[in-house]
């Protein structure tokens, strides 16, 4: 029984004290950009983000060629819309997007650059986290990758 209870208890601290670094994702929005969120939690309105399109096909690119696209975004909702952070599925897309919130009506611009080493026919995502209601969204671009010329 009491082997028991010191395992439950061991277990428990374990679970408790490894919650993961929260500074990381704190680090990544500023205090203004912070209190925006959480008055959100209270208030209820949101934004709502509106792309121009949620995918972008390179066409045809050859290997390691920089090729450079921008999606155009609109803040359709009630709230000022915060981009919290924008993470791609591989190192060789690199969005570039607004820090500072969009009110509502406005338009902002995520520049993408994408070069790719690997050959054929490629696709990638961007993951933006953000203050909607969803919270993520997602964008896709593709690219068929031939050898230099």
């Amino acid at each position: 029984m009491n082997k028991r209870f010191l395992l439950i208890c061991s277990v428990a601290f374990i679970a408790f004290s490894c919650g993961g670094n929260k500074e990381d994702a704190t680090k990544r929005i500023d205090v203004e950009n912070a209190n925006k969120v959480e008055s959100q939690i209270v208030n209820t309105k949101y934004p709502v983000i509106k792309f121009d399109r949620l995918e972008h096909d390179f066409g045809n690119v050859e290997n390691n060629e920089a090729v450079f696209t921008e999606f155009e975004l609109t803040n359709t909702g009630e709230d000022d819309l915060v981009i919290i952070n924008a993470e791609a599925s591989c190192g060789c897309t690199v969005p570039d997007y607004q820090k500072t919130p969009i009110k509502p009506g406005e338009t902002s611009k995520l520049k993408v650059r994408f070069q790719q080493s690997a050959q054929g026919q490629q696709q990638k995502t961007i993951t933006l986290t953000t203050n909607t209601k969803n919270v993520y969204e997602l964008l896709t671009i593709k690219a068929n990758v031939a050898p230099r010329k």
